[in-house]
């Protein structure tokens, strides 16, 4: 079988994915609902801190692209889908012994729903967000930064899909996998830059979180945006790669550990 069947094949589960989101409209309004909560909430603090501050700027940003920072930041992480619930789900009932048999490959099937699933979350979350920005501000200068958004976004999605599936599979191993996962996504909200540019943190903490991976799913796409530079757009990319290439071996090795210890006993 060549490679295009089998994307095809692939292809055809993201497309099912995302058909399928637009059957759950009401759970898509309340969602994006919850997004316009929080950047209410967002607007009125950081309205506040730049009058408290006397300044126009704050760590490099104006307060109208901080607050876009946020609407892309909160887009980004509030279209995550609940991946380690499904699989932790298909571990302790056995049935990813059924799944295993079929002929796609197990990561790639889930990959293909994530990103299925992540883009039409996203797209909303962006329309309803997006309209929040501009009835604030008007339409941004990001200039390419839509453009460099894509790939740089795309990227992270893969990132956190690798993660959450390698915490998904220590269900082979481990009772309970939400501790690990609430900590993870802790991790994403403070030092991946969710709440706040990673400029806005202290030395030496800043220096810190840039030698970890959380910055390459949140900051990344989202400073591409709001502040887009070609090279650094390319560096970016490259680090992201990196840590593709780091997160994609430990993937596997866990995976193949765990479909070994599935069939071991017995699955």
């Amino acid at each position: 079988m060549n490679v295009s069947v089998k994307l095809r094949k692939y292809r055809a589960v993201s497309r099912i994915t995302v058909k399928n989101q637009f059957m759950y409209v009401m759970d898509l309004l309340v969602r994006t609902l919850f997004l316009l909560i929080i950047l209410y909430i967002f607007i009125q603090l950081w309205t506040a801190t730049y009058a408290g501050a006397g300044e126009t700027v704050i760590g490099g940003y104006r307060f109208e692209e901080l607050i876009w920072y946020l609407i892309f930041s909160e887009s980004l992480v509030t279209a995550m889908p609940k991946l380690h619930i499904t699989v932790e789900d298909e571990v302790k009932t056995g049935g990813i012994g059924y799944l295993l048999c079929r002929p796609v490959s197990y990561i790639l099937y889930r990959y293909a729903e994530f990103a299925g699933e992540f883009a039409v979350r996203l797209v909303v979350n962006l329309l309803v967000g997006g309209a929040l920005g501009l009835a604030l501000f008007g339409l941004p200068g990001f200039g390419w930064g839509w453009l460099g958004f894509v790939p740089v976004a795309a990227a992270a999605v893969t990132l956190n899909f690798m993660i959450r599936m390698m915490l998904a599979l220590c269900a082979f191993w481990v009772e309970e996998i939400q501790g690990l996962v609430f900590v993870y996504d802790k991790l994403l909200f403070t030092v991946g830059g969710m709440l706040l540019p990673l400029e806005l943190f202290i030395e030496p903490f800043r220096s810190i979180c840039r030698w970890l991976p959380f910055q390459t799913m949140i900051y990344f796409p989202v400073k591409t945006a709001v502040q887009f530079e070609a090279g650094r757009m390319l560096q970016m990319l490259g680090i992201q790669a990196a840590w593709g290439l780091v997160f994609g071996l430990l993937l596997s090795l866990v995976y193949r550990r765990g479909v070994n210890k599935l069939n071991v006993n017995g699955g």
